[in-house]
C-alpha cells in the first residue's frame, strides 16, 4: 500500500468513515472480523437501517450471527460464571458462531437449520443477516446463505449498531439457538 492510500485508511479509521473501497473477497474473511466491510455481496441485497426497519415491519426473518461468549477455560472450581448478555434486534434469531471464516460441523448445521427454520424452508424467502457494524461475520454468513441457494438474502452490514442509531435503544436480550 502506498503512503497516500495508507494515510486515507488512517484518516478513515480516525473519522469513523470508510473512505477507501473495500474489495469483495473471493473467499470467506478471517480475523480481524471487526474491520471495514465491502459495500457489496454478490447474490445478496445490501440494505441500510431504513430498509431493515421496513423489512422488520413486514415480518421478514432477521438472523443475528454475532459470536457467543464461552465460559473461560481454567476457572477455579466453584467459580460462578455468567454468560454476558447479547442484545439484538427484536424477534431476531441468534445463530451464534456462524459467521467465522471456517465453521465446525455443528456451526454449519446451526446455520443451515436456522436458515431453514427462519425461511420456513423457502430458499426464495427474504431473510436479513446481520451482526454489528463493520463485522465480517455477517458478510461471511450471508455469503454462505447465498452459496446454500438462498435467493432472498438481505445483508445488513450496519447491524445492531446502525439499528440502534436509527431507532434509539430498541434492542432486546438475545436467546441463543440451542447447539
Amino acid at each position: 500500500m502506498n503512503r497516500i492510500a495508507a494515510a486515507l485508511v488512517l484518516v478513515a479509521a480516525m473519522s469513523g468513515r470508510a473512505l477507501a473501497q473495500v474489495p469483495e473477497p473471493q473467499e470467506y474473511r478471517g480475523e480481524p472480523y471487526n474491520a471495514p466491510v465491502p459495500a457489496t455481496l454478490s447474490g445478496a441485497e445490501v440494505i441500510d437501517a431504513e430498509r431493515a426497519v421496513e423489512l422488520h415491519a413486514d415480518g421478514v426473518a432477521f438472523v443475528d450471527v454475532y459470536p457467543r461468549t464461552t465460559k473461560p477455560a481454567g476457572l477455579p472450581e466453584g467459580t460462578i460464571w455468567r454468560e454476558p448478555r447479547h442484545k439484538t434486534i427484536p424477534a431476531a434469531i441468534w445463530l451464534w458462531d456462524t459467521g467465522y471464516q471456517r465453521l465446525s460441523a455443528d456451526e454449519e448445521a446451526r446455520l443451515r437449520d436456522g436458515l431453514h427454520d427462519a425461511t420456513s424452508g423457502d430458499p426464495a424467502a427474504p431473510v436479513v443477516i446481520f451482526c454489528r457494524a463493520d463485522c465480517w461475520m455477517s458478510w461471511n454468513a450471508a455469503r454462505r446463505a447465498v452459496a446454500m441457494g438462498y435467493t432472498g438474502v438481505k445483508w445488513f452490514p450496519g447491524g445492531t449498531d446502525e439499528w440502534q442509531d436509527a431507532l434509539g435503544s430498541d434492542l432486546v436480550t438475545a436467546e441463543p439457538v440451542a447447539p
